[in-house]
Formats: C-alpha cells, structure tokens, sequence
C-alpha cells in the first residue's frame, strides 16, 4: 500500500497544474471604464495583467513593480505615484 501515496501525489500534482493553467487562460482583467493603467502602485498578487516578469493578472510576486498595473479611476494615477506606461528598472 505504501505506493499509493506517490501515485495520489502526483495525481493531485495534475489537478493543481490543471487549475492553473486554467486561471492563467483567463487572460488579462477587462479595463473597466473611466480608469487608467497605472504601472508602479499594484500591491503583489493584485496586478491586472501580465507583464515582462510574469504571465498572469493576480501574479505580482512583490508591491509597487514598475511593470505591473493595476486600473485606477482617471486622474488619481499620478496622485498615487504611479506611472503611465511600464519602466522595467530590471534592465
């Protein structure tokens, strides 16, 4: 019986890959109107899209990255500190 726990490792191993790969096809988060881009203000885990360090929206591995945006209400962008457009500081 002792074989069973890889085999029900590696099938809950499939079934999280297939969730994930899932969430990532969902692709980036609608802009909703009257809001802006705003790159440098997305707190990690709560970009809305993907960016030149990762693939998905939700995937921001730390706060306020240059790359990743979040949509803010037009003109508060500049008043949060943030950015128009993405400044990768990487390079």
């Amino acid at each position: 019986m002792k074989t069973a726990n890889p085999i029900h490792a590696a099938i809950a191993g499939l079934i999280a890959l297939g969730a994930t790969a899932a969430l990532a096809a969902d692709g980036p988060v609608k802009q909703p109107d009257d809001t802006e881009k705003c790159f440098g203000v997305a707190k990690a885990g709560q970009n809305d899209c993907r960016s030149s360090r990762h693939s998905c929206a939700g995937t921001a591995k730390q706060d306020k990255d240059s790359v990743d945006f979040k949509y803010v209400p037009k003109g508060t962008c500049d008043k949060m500190g943030g950015k128009h457009y993405p400044v990768d500081s990487s390079k």
